[in-house]
């Protein structure tokens, strides 16, 4: 993948920024993945605060469901006159319902989730997503390593005819210079 800012290649799958211009990557290729589109607002996921509701809703049922049911079994099948797990029951699992939906309510967000995970797409465009995908990007800014020519015979500089330059030499000259 090539970065959309400035054209840089991810060389690897663990980056999540890019090397040259810091632009976040994650969030571009889980659009890629999903076909370049942004998730509407019914797109068929519930959001955490319905979920957090329904599952409240599910736990207030079935404690509406077995506190009958424990109640007969209890009273004909033991023999208790007075049976007390009937409100426990009762009152875990209508008052662990009750807490869900208060959370849900309260604390959870009503938006959908953002993007889905890059291995979740279903509507994936394939021009982008298959093996002859071809890059919308611009050209490359800078010169390939293949295009490189080597200096020709006589073409190199002589190293040790170069003498490294003294900081008190430049600055003698320049004091030098101001005298005059």
């Amino acid at each position: 993948m090539f970065c959309p800012s400035c054209g840089q290649e991810r060389l690897s799958q663990a980056t999540k920024f890019c090397s040259r211009c810091g632009y976040l990557l994650t969030g571009t290729e889980q659009l890629l993945h999903i076909g370049g589109e942004l998730p509407t607002a019914r797109s068929g996921k519930n959001s955490a605060k319905w979920t957090g509701v329904k599952h409240g809703i599910f736990l207030i049922l079935l404690a509406a469901v077995l506190v009958p049911l424990l109640g007969l079994l209890l009273t004909f099948g033991f023999g208790m006159r007075n049976p007390w797990p009937i409100g426990l029951v009762l009152f875990l699992g209508g008052g662990a319902g009750v807490l869900r939906i208060a959370y849900a309510l309260m604390f959870e967000s009503g938006n959908e989730t953002a993007l889905p995970s890059v291995g979740e797409s279903q509507h994936a465009n394939p021009a982008l997503t298959g093996a002859g995908a071809t890059a919308s990007l611009p050209p490359q800014q800078t010169p390939s390593a293949a295009d490189y020519i080597s200096p020709g015979v006589g073409g190199w500089r002589d190293t040790n005819e170069l003498e490294p330059a003294s900081v008190t030499d430049n600055t003698t000259k320049l004091l030098e210079k101001e005298a005059e």
